[in-house]
């Protein structure tokens, strides 16, 4: 019988989601039905499908407890993947902090919560980074960029009421200086599928010192194919190794930054991310092999 498989989107999200085209003629080929579905949809039946692969929910950072409500109310109807312990997880990015803990090597990461005095909570930041010329605020929920803003180190008082308006709104923030070579050689993620490390990208540099966070569902990227270094999969591979989950999960970006001459996380991407199959010959193949063995 051939599996019934749910690609879960978000309402907004589902013609701007370039993975779904790849992944749909891939799944197609290899004998799978196939429904595209939106998470917030009452209509649809999960209970139907042998799988409920997330793909694009990329309105889970303004809806958060709705999201992981009906994560974990599906994922008792039918199989989660990635699992919602994962996605509950990885939609905070407190993780951070955890994975640095555990020996990952991290962009540099503080985070201030509600109830903090932004200002204060912003000097003792920039006196512990003092060659930081510049530094990224953002919510430690979120996606896409939203929110998110890259301050120069003279942009005291923005800098503050950017804090202050997400601490304002009960919203936890994380304060990470910019590394430079964001501008000359962008982010690196690696795509691993199932474990296995299926290809790589470049990203180039989002923020730009000053200008507004987007209003967008998420900031436009430019996006080319990459051969990852050597150092850069290590990287990769010990920050999956440090997750605290049985592995391996079926899908995994981690996006790397290279700071004084080593690579860095910057973000482990496990629950909704663009995993680019346009990108690399044969991904989107690789990517439904792996769903396929699942189900």
């Amino acid at each position: 019988m051939n599996p019934h498989v749910a690609l879960v989107t978000a309402r907004a999200a589902r013609d701007l989601d370039e993975d779904l085209p790849p992944l749909e003629r891939a799944l197609h080929e290899a004998g799978a039905q196939l429904a595209i579905a939106a998470w917030d949809d009452p209509e649809v039946d999960w209970a139907r499908f042998d799988l409920a692969l997330l793909r694009s929910t990329w309105d889970y950072s303004q809806r958060l407890p709705e999201f992981l409500d009906w994560a974990q109310r599906i994922s008792h109807r039918v199989r989660l993947l990635n699992p919602f312990d994962v996605v509950r997880w990885n939609t905070d990015k407190h993780y951070l902090g955890e994975l640095a803990r555990a020996g990952v090597p991290v962009v540099p990461s503080t985070f201030v919560e509600p109830g903090e005095d932004a200002e204060p909570a912003l000097t003792a930041f920039l006196e512990a980074h003092p060659d930081a010329e510049d530094f990224v605020v953002k919510p430690c929920i979120g996606a896409g960029s939203r929110d998110a803003q890259r301050h120069g180190r003279a942009e005291r008082v923005a800098a503050i009421a950017h804090v202050r308006r997400l601490l304002d709104a009960r919203r936890s923030v994380l304060l990470q200086p910019y590394l430079p070579c964001v501008d000359t050689e962008g982010e690196t993620a690696l795509l691993f599928f199932d474990g296995e490390f299926s290809h790589a990208i470049r990203k180039g540099p989002l923020l730009q010192r000053n200008a507004e966070a987007t209003r967008a569902l998420f900031a436009a990227e430019h996006i080319t194919p990459r051969r990852p270094s050597d150092d850069e999969i290590d990287v990769a591979r010990r920050a999956l190794a440090a997750m605290p989950f049985a592995q391996p999960l079926l899908y995994a970006r981690v996006d790397l930054i290279r700071g004084d001459d080593s690579p860095r996380l910057l973000e482990l991407e496990l629950t909704e991310p663009s995993v680019f199959l346009a990108h690399a010959d044969g991904a989107a193949e690789r990517f439904a092999a792996a769903i396929l063995r699942l189900a």
